[in-house]
């Protein structure tokens, strides 16, 4: 049984800070390719940030330099350390994990979350 549940969401002004937490069950996140994913109303859903088991994290430009990737190989936990928030970043926030498949290389997301929604307000 593979399990993602996010928490830490909720609402906060322009300029604040969350940081969401995905905690897994059933699956070891350091042998995965672990990802944030966020929907906005009307939108697709859009991957972004990344963290390897091979080395290294990815982030979409429009939060870079402003939301951390992490994790926790004890707590087997993901983590979203997001910083500067703006109204822009209102949206539902999920986790997902994929199979690694070679190095340098992951399957597609498979594993999801349920959500964790995020407002910013101006």
């Amino acid at each position: 049984q593979v399990q993602l549940v996010e928490s830490g969401g909720g609402s906060v002004q322009a300029g604040g800070s969350l940081r969401l937490s995905c905690a897994a069950s059933g699956y070891s996140i350091m042998n995965a390719c672990m990802g944030w994913f966020r929907q906005h109303p009307g939108k697709e859903r859009e991957e972004i940030a990344s963290i390897y088991p091979f080395g290294g994290t990815t982030y979409t430009d429009s939060v870079k330099g402003r939301f951390t990737i992490s994790q926790d190989s004890a707590k087997n936990t993901l983590y979203l350390q997001m910083n500067s928030l703006n109204p822009e970043d209102t949206a539902m926030y999920y986790c997902a994990a994929a199979s690694r498949r070679d190095v340098g290389v992951c399957y597609d997301f498979y594993y999801w979350g349920q959500g964790t929604q995020v407002t910013v307000s101006s």
